[in-house]
């Protein structure tokens, strides 16, 4: 883990994805990297809406 408390993590994605995603956060003027936490992030408050607070 970094001294920011985040940790890394690494995904396989087709290739026309990824060039889609980084349209996408260019667009949002955001990196790539930052796209795909707010996104991850966005899901999870979905579910969490939907079934209640996940506890860690």
């Amino acid at each position: 883990m970094s001294r920011d408390g985040k940790k890394g993590f690494t995904i396989r994605i087709d290739e026309a994805l990824l060039h889609k995603l980084h349209i996408l956060s260019a667009y949002e003027g955001r990196s790539a990297n930052s796209q795909v936490v707010i996104l991850i992030r966005d899901a999870v408050e979905e579910f969490e809406k939907k079934h209640g607070k996940i506890d860690l």
